[in-house]
């Protein structure tokens, strides 16, 4: 998996930078999520892994996309077909949100909670944590039993365990060493 990220790093990167300057970051986003989803198709993936040539795979992605594609759109698709690199799209897809989240300054936090949070709570916890991040957060609230009480908070690297299960465990290892 980590091949993949490292080999759509640079499409996604130049999609990017090139979406920034013409000012389309979300057409650049809607061109990429329809691609992927193009080439995640089983059909679309047995031909491209199959033993079709370069001019055949672009021809036949370009006429899926249609107009789904505006002409720059259709040059990146030509580029990484050229480079037998089709299959990675998801992979760009992934790493150019990730960079247009970045760039808005938003992120994507998870919140686990043993019970269903009230719109007061969420809207607190989103201000406390866009306070604390500097970001515009979007909060992704789950409901599991197992947390016992308490909030499990995931902000890409950054993991906040307030939960009952997780102190507990911590005492655990504490009282075991």
């Amino acid at each position: 998996m980590s091949e993949l990220t490292t080999v759509a790093r640079p499409y996604a990167k130049a999609a990017f930078d090139f979406a920034i300057q013409a000012n389309a970051v979300d057409h650049w986003l809607s061109m990429l999520v329809f691609a992927a989803e193009v080439s995640e198709n089983e059909t679309m993936t047995n031909y491209l892994s199959g033993g079709a040539s370069v001019e055949q795979a672009t021809d036949l992605f370009l006429k899926v996309c249609q107009d789904q594609l505006d002409s720059n759109g259709q040059n990146l698709i030509k580029v990484m077909a050229e480079n037998q690199r089709l299959l990675v799209l998801p992979q760009v897809l992934s790493q150019f949100s990730e960079l247009k989240a970045e760039y808005d300054k938003e992120i994507n936090v998870d919140v686990t909670s043993a019970v269903a949070l009230a719109a007061e709570q969420v809207t607190t916890l989103s201000a406390a944590l866009e306070k604390r991040l500097a970001r515009k957060v979007k909060l992704n609230c789950v409901v599991d039993a197992n947390v016992v009480s308490g909030l499990v908070i995931k902000a890409g690297d950054m993991v906040i365990d307030g939960s009952v299960r997780g102190k507990l465990s911590r005492l655990a290892t504490t009282m075991q060493s």
